[in-house]
C-alpha cells in the first residue's frame, strides 16, 4: 500500500499503470488536518495482509508533509503494518535546481514507493504494540 498526497500520486499512478500486475494499492490523503484518522484506518483494513505501508512524498522529507502526519499514519496501521517513507532525503532547499536531477530523483522515489527501484523505502517505523 502506497500513501501519498498531491502530485505524486499522477506520478505513482503512471509508473504503476507499467508494471505487468498491479500488485500494489495506491491510496490518496488530500486532507492532512484534520486528519481524517476513522477513514483512513478504515481504508487500511481493506489491505491488512499488506505488511509495508509506504508514506511518498515528493519534497525533502524535513518539509513536506511526513513529520506532521507520520504519527497519525502510524495509528492507523494494524499490528503487523509497518510505516516506511520514500521520497527526497532532507535538505535545505525544497528544490535541487537542476531539472534532469529532479527528474531522476522524482523517478527513484517513485520506483521507491513502488518497489521496483534499486533501494526501497526507509525509515521503518512499528506501531507500538497495547
Amino acid at each position: 500500500v502506497v500513501l501519498s498526497s498531491g502530485k505524486v500520486y499522477f506520478d505513482l499512478f503512471k509508473a504503476q499503470q507499467a508494471l505487468p500486475s498491479e500488485t500494489t494499492a495506491l491510496l490518496r490523503v488530500e486532507q492532512l488536518h484534520p486528519f481524517p484518522l476513522a477513514q483512513l484506518r478504515d481504508m487500511l483494513s481493506n489491505y491488512a495482509n499488506a505488511h509495508t505501508v509506504v508514506w511518498c512524498q515528493e519534497e525533502p522529507r524535513n518539509q513536506g508533509s511526513w513529520y506532521q502526519i507520520r504519527h497519525h499514519l502510524q495509528n492507523c496501521l494494524s499490528a503487523n503494518q509497518t510505516l516506511v517513507y520514500a521520497g527526497r532525503e532532507s535538505a535545505a532547499a525544497p528544490a535541487v535546481g537542476f531539472y534532469r536531477l529532479h527528474v531522476k530523483q522524482q523517478d527513484t522515489l517513485v520506483k521507491q514507493a513502488l518497489g521496483t527501484g534499486p533501494g526501497q523505502a526507509t525509515t521503518p517505523q512499528r506501531k507500538p504494540s497495547h
